[in-house]
């Protein structure tokens, strides 16, 4: 009984100091170590180790989480043979993060299905990997969530939180224009956190027609002054990558039924000798 005192007593501080790798592993890499005849140093260390990576993995799951990727997309899945006009070594430059402790802003522009909103969440989920606190939006979902927290007098504290990120990704602006009051608040979370986090903005329109969208050039003109100030610019130009493949799946089911017509007594390549 009192062999097994010790075990109990380590057992709840591990619990108490909220240390669960440690907890679960400690037996199984104390036996490891007798057999290897390891020091006590080497068996803390490796205990340590075990209980710093596990808690950098669940810390990383987190924030992947609270980032709310529509899609969790990585540059491994991006095809750029698909999109040549995007260069492939200034997007893995970008990965590397060194961008955001600039307080640099990355803007996406080109045409729909190009591949824009998967690499603008590529460089959020690297972001999320190291150690950088994420935010993924839409354009109308932000403006929708902003038009809300304004009705209930709570856009500052809603400010505030976005404030608080390193990278925050605005995915789709373009694609619907905005009113007065919604292009004012756009702008408050362009403007506010200028310098201080990094912007990644995915877009279908050229800068000379984001008045269509925002319906006042001066409010315009001073939103793209701050978010272009210290930005990378990937253009994406080529074919839309949807349409591509929605077409080679038509092409598919053509050719299938083209084969479902021939003749039973018919097969391919058949003919007379």
């Amino acid at each position: 009984m009192t062999e097994q005192k010790p075990q109990v007593l380590l057992k709840h501080y591990l619990k108490k100091l909220k240390l669960p790798t440690m907890l679960r592993e400690y037996e199984a890499v104390a036996a490891t170590c007798a057999k290897e005849n390891a020091n006590y140093v080497t068996f803390l260390l490796r205990l340590i180790e075990r209980e710093a990576l596990d808690r950098e993995k669940r810390s990383a799951e987190r924030r992947v989480k609270n980032a709310r990727f529509p899609l969790l997309k990585t540059l491994d899945t991006f095809d750029f043979s698909a999109q040549p006009s995007i260069g492939q070594k200034r997007v893995r430059e970008l990965m590397a993060g060194e961008y955001v402790d600039r307080r640099e802003n990355v803007l996406f522009v080109g045409n729909s299905g190009t591949g824009k909103t998967h690499l603008a969440s590529a460089l959020g989920f690297a972001g999320c990997m190291q150690g950088r606190r994420v935010r993924f939006f839409t354009a109308k979902a932000l403006v929708t969530q902003l038009l809300e927290m304004a009705e209930q007098r709570q856009v500052e504290r809603t400010l505030k939180q976005l404030e608080r990120q390193d990278i925050l990704i605005l995915d789709e602006l373009g694609y619907v224009p905005f009113s007065r009051t919604a292009a004012e608040l756009l702008f408050e979370v362009i403007s506010r956190p200028y310098e201080r986090l990094s912007l990644i903005v995915t877009t279908n329109l050229p800068f000379e027609s984001w008045v269509e969208i925002f319906g006042c050039e001066r409010l315009t003109g001073a939103l793209l002054d701050r978010l272009t100030h210290r930005v990378h610019i990937i253009e994406a130009n080529g074919p839309s990558y949807r349409l591509r493949q929605s077409k080679r799946r038509l092409q598919k089911g053509d050719a299938k039924g083209d084969q479902d017509d021939l003749p039973e007594s018919a097969t391919i390549g058949s003919g007379d000798a």
